[in-house]
């Protein structure tokens, strides 16, 4: 698999720390394959094969966006399984991390971010993500602000407004967080006013509206936005882009059946993207099939960057 980069030195050097550092999972997984993700229970007794199967996609947006456009995936994900399928509508990262820890969730497509929350406290075995054609990936996270704000470069922020959009975000917090405080040294609170949005796309509107002086985004959910016409290109100016980092890693419950994460898995990999909806909204960003990811390896750059800022997975 190939990765889009946009390289960062001073990223880079900041983040040269083991990959697993700081990283264990929750006591009540178990990793003896050493993957980092939990493994399937051995024991039958403690696997479930739930009647109807539920899904979620990350809130990077209004969830009542995304119902219609994953209609399609996930009939043919209901054809594979041979079980009914129901899309939930969570409002925030915490609120699907937490349906899944409870087992009131059993497939999901989790932000950036919160994978690694995710996989250490609510038993999330992620393995495919979006990709272009070639196997290209990712995104980047960019600051923007508007037209007139004063703000020409990230170290103009100071004394400003910088909205983020949740402390579970990669892109909308932790990864413009290290940036900031590495490269620019600007740290919040003391440098610039932080607000919290909640989502990408309340960032984007808010800059867009002059609500905020500026927001740290990922670029692939403004190339959405502009193509829906909810913003246009002249609203919002970005002035610094990140390297590029793993979107919205999809897996599915550790304790489900063997068989049943097997079948899954063949309904992301066989689905047929050509005239559905979902290609019609995210190759606005380049994506247009799945492939297969190790959280091991593709989320190497994500938990370096929790590790910079001293984030510690503490499951509740």
């Amino acid at each position: 698999m190939k990765m889009r980069i946009l390289v960062s030195l001073i990223l880079t050097a900041v983040l040269c720390l083991p990959a697993s550092a700081a990283f264990q999972l929750d006591s009540r997984y178990q990793d003896t394959d050493g993957d980092l993700i939990a493994d399937i229970p051995a024991e039958p007794a403690d696997q479930v094969d739930p009647s109807t199967l539920i899904f979620a996609y990350t809130p990077v947006e209004d969830p009542a966006v995304y119902v219609d456009m994953w209609k399609e995936f996930l009939d043919h994900l209901s054809e594979v399984t041979g079980k009914p399928v129901q899309f939930f509508p969570v409002q925030s990262n915490a609120a699907q991390i937490e349906a899944m820890r409870a087992g009131r969730l059993h497939i999901a497509g989790v932000n950036t971010g919160s994978n690694p929350l995710a996989v250490a406290c609510a038993g999330f075995r992620p393995f495919t993500m979006m990709a272009s054609d070639d196997g290209t990936f990712g995104y980047e996270m960019e600051i923007i602000t508007y037209p007139g704000s004063g703000i020409e470069k990230p170290e103009d922020l100071k004394g400003r407004v910088l909205a983020f959009t949740a402390e579970t975000s990669n892109s909308g917090f932790k990864a413009p967080s290290a940036l900031l405080k590495s490269e620019f040294g600007l740290e919040r609170d003391e440098d610039f006013t932080p607000r919290f949005s909640g989502a990408h796309d309340n960032s984007i509107l808010g800059v867009a509206h002059k609500d905020y002086d500026a927001a740290a985004v990922a670029n692939s959910v403004k190339a959405r936005m502009i193509d829906r016409g909810l913003v246009t290109e002249d609203q919002l100016k970005t002035i610094y882009t990140s390297q590029t980092f793993p979107t919205t890693g999809f897996g599915v419950a550790y304790n489900l059946t063997p068989e049943l994460q097997e079948k899954i898995k063949e309904a992301f990999f066989s689905f047929d993207w050509k005239g559905t909806k979902l290609l019609e909204e995210f190759s606005k960003s380049g994506d247009t099939k799945f492939i297969p990811i190790t959280f091991k390896d593709d989320w190497a750059v994500i938990r370096q960057i929790d590790d910079a800022n001293g984030v510690t997975y503490t499951c509740n």
